[in-house]
């Protein structure tokens, strides 16, 4: 066990949480705005079902971009390997997660890989069901098994405020149906995924997921394959190439864990064989990524030898 107590950890979290003055929140996306920057929060769950949290209390997040993970499990059971590779790339990319470049300048024109904006969209539109409601309702039934909480949801306002403001990711949706990697209607595959983007939780839900794919995708509670053995993997390989947008190879060196981050400030983290790992801070790096939280996980890999390299 990497942690032996709550104290140690808060310890860690107040090392970390001074960094956080140096961020700023994601105001790109208005109702993320509101949120206190300078607020900090871990939680740890281990497949035992032992569980530490430590920080600024039971915060709430929305998931963001660490649904881009979540979605991709779910589209490669649905799909499998070679339909969705067909259609998204395997590929790392040094370019910002919401850039369009590459889609204009690679052929064919997909997506470079499942962790950036063009990608998450185009593994949404996999996603089966007859309507958006049922699709988004299956990802929900997903993650209500990931985490052991039926009553989790997406928060309708963050979900609105994101379908009203991304232009952007409208603009992707178009340039990937032109070269028919998504065949759908572009509003309702973005009310899709601006409902996906909104579900929130706590850190300790979020630890919990992490620890399904830290554990070969078996829920350790019940016991239950939730996620096949070798789609967790393929998960976890992407969430250390691409997990923490154009800062991953960096974060590899330093931290060297699968994770996966949101422009909410949270961050998903699945150390292989040992927990899950829950964090929340919500100012931001020039990249996207939770600035306290990602020097929370340094100090947590220095301390317990965490890193896979």
């Amino acid at each position: 066990m990497l942690c032996q107590s709550a104290s140690e950890l808060e310890n860690l979290v107040e090392m970390a949480k001074p960094i956080a003055k140096e961020g700023k929140v994601a105001d790109y996306i208005p109702a993320l705005s509101k949120v206190d920057g300078e607020l900090l929060s871990v939680s740890l769950f281990y497949p035992d079902g032992c569980s530490y949290t430590a920080g600024d209390g039971n915060l709430i997040l929305t998931l963001q971009s660490i649904s881009k993970v979540i979605t991709l499990a779910l589209a490669l059971m649905d799909r499998g390997e070679d339909y969705v590779f067909e259609r998204v790339g395997q590929e790392p990319t040094g370019d910002p997660f919401n850039s369009i470049a590459k889609l204009e300048t690679i052929n064919p024109s997909k997506p470079l890989n499942p962790m950036i904006n063009a990608g998450a969209l185009a593994i949404t539109s996999m996603i089966g069901g007859k309507n958006g409601t049922e699709r988004i309702n299956r990802i929900l039934h997903f993650i209500h098994e990931l985490t052991g909480n039926c009553d989790l949801t997406y928060n309708s306002e963050v979900a609105r405020s994101e379908f009203d403001t991304s232009h952007l990711n409208r603009a992707l949706c178009y340039f990937m149906k032109q070269s028919s990697i998504i065949n759908e209607d572009v509003e309702e595959l973005m009310e899709l995924y601006s409902k996906q983007c909104a579900i929130e939780m706590d850190c300790l839900s979020l630890a919990k997921m992490g620890c399904v794919f830290a554990n070969n995708g078996i829920d350790p509670s019940s016991g239950r394959q939730l996620i096949p053995a070798d789609i967790s993997r393929i998960c976890k390989t992407f969430m250390v190439t691409c997990g923490m947008y154009n800062a991953s190879g960096e974060f590899a060196i330093k931290v060297g864990i699968p994770a996966k981050s949101g422009v909410s400030g949270g961050i998903m983290g699945a150390i292989p064989g040992k927990c899950g790992i829950g964090i929340f801070g919500a100012a931001l790096d020039e990249k996207g990524n939770s600035l306290a939280g990602v020097k929370l996980l340094e100090l947590m890999s220095r301390k317990y030898s965490l890193s896979m390299f």
